[in-house]
């Protein structure tokens, strides 16, 4: 059920009344991106939910779908998602129970480890995204999503992320 006022702006005006008002509106941008983003997750795992894999399981399939060989260094995924070691090794481990993906020697460094996508790992990755474009990507919400891109994007520049 929708609230009556939006809590985002009512905080800033806190923020305001308390003599924060320098800070008001990057509070309010913050609280907003945070509760964004739990929005927007919601209805992802929402519809990846019937794929019984998570989002953070679904970027691991498609990053292997688009790789060259439909296979990655369990290193090189990490470094992509721009997560630890130990989330990539979590979603593989979860991903190869569900048969999805395979690890595999790496042919040329035994001190590595290729994580491979299986033809149902494939299917998956087809068929979730499918869903995904239609049930969330083609609408996000937002007017103008290129330009939310273009915002975020500059923030994450600035934050040293790319």
């Amino acid at each position: 059920m929708p609230l009556s006022q939006d809590p985002v702006a009512q905080a800033r005006q806190h923020w305001i009344d308390h003599g924060w008002g320098a800070a008001a509106d990057g509070m309010a941008a913050v609280t907003s991106l945070m509760r964004a983003q739990q929005i927007v997750l919601a209805r992802v795992e929402g519809v990846l939910k019937g794929f019984e894999i998570s989002f953070a399981r679904y970027e691991v399939l498609m990053l292997l779908f688009f790789s060259k060989h439909g296979s990655l260094p369990m290193r090189v995924i990490g470094q992509r998602l721009q997560v630890h070691p130990t989330s990539v090794t979590n979603a593989v481990d979860r991903l190869e129970a569900a048969g999805l993906v395979a690890r595999r020697p790496h042919p040329t460094d035994r001190r590595a480890t290729l994580i491979e996508l299986t033809a149902a790992g494939r299917d998956v990755a087809v068929r979730a995204t499918a869903a995904l474009n239609s049930e969330v990507f083609a609408d996000v919400g937002v007017a103008d999503p290129a330009a939310l891109v273009e915002e975020i994007a500059a923030l994450r520049a600035r934050a040293g992320d790319f």
